[in-house]
């Protein structure tokens, strides 16, 4: 029998829905996608969720990702979305809007990590894993034998004088229209430092900019294996529904 959840992912540019099994991580039907509004406060957000949410006709559980530190359930940052966020108790907001139902909220970078865990490279699931997506900013989410550590922000870690993020995001190759060779290369700096920090087992990349990891990750020079993300943009909802099905709230 399958087991469905339902999850949605806050990103900068698009707020996603999508029912998910959760024997096998994939989507049950299609996507729905609203552009996120702008300005991104924790009022408008949690009404396009509730429109997502009637418009899938889904009134179950729902797990919620934030591009932000989550912790107690009190927003701690905002990355891409109105500063308001910070100090916002989300869970009491998304109840207001979303109605008697269990609501989980937790990171964007944790969400995919718990589903990659679940459902991606197998060794995901064993030892020191750090998984990192490549967007606007860099997230991150460690695992240890497939066990979230939650709210890591590895992207704002300070390397050479420079966040990580402003180093080696995919949005610093696409501003600064750096070929695959010099990003891999500041890329490189940025995960030598996390290798030389967490002594990880694997780096897993994700992010759009996995989709063409053939053109860069033959070019770094790690002592780490690095493989790409299995679940790419499907990660965060499979791991927002999997969050409110094992009742995770950080």
């Amino acid at each position: 029998m399958t087991e469905t959840g339902f999850g949605i992912d806050v990103g900068g540019s698009g707020i996603k829905g999508a029912r998910v099994d959760l024997t096998t991580g994939e989507f049950i039907g299609e996507r729905i996608k609203i552009a996120t509004p702008q300005p991104a406060t924790p009022e408008a957000v949690a009404e396009v969720v509730a429109q997502i949410l009637a418009e899938a006709e889904w009134d179950g559980p729902v797990g919620i990702t934030l591009p932000s530190v989550v912790r107690g359930q009190i927003a701690l940052s905002a990355a891409n979305i109105d500063k308001s966020w910070i100090g916002t108790d989300v869970h009491e907001l998304f109840a207001r809007h979303l109605g008697e139902r269990e609501i989980a909220v937790l990171n964007d970078a944790d969400a995919a990590g718990i589903a990659e865990a679940t459902f991606g490279d197998p060794a995901a699931r064993e030892g020191a894993v750090i998984l990192l997506t490549l967007g606007t900013g860099i997230g991150s989410a460690f695992l240890v034998d497939g066990t979230l550590f939650p709210n890591t922000e590895l992207g704002h870690l300070v390397v050479d004088g420079v966040e990580a993020e402003h180093r080696a995001s995919a949005a610093v190759k696409e501003n600064e229209d750096l070929s695959w060779k010099k990003w891999s290369k500041q890329l490189n700096k940025v995960l030598q430092e996390y290798e030389k920090l967490f002594s990880p087992s694997l780096f897993i990349m994700g992010g759009g900019i996995s989709r063409k990891h053939d053109k860069w990750m033959p070019l770094l020079e790690l002592d780490t294996e690095v493989v790409p993300a299995q679940l790419r943009n499907r990660a965060g909802i499979v791991g927002a529904a999997m969050a409110v099905s094992k009742h995770l709230n950080p």
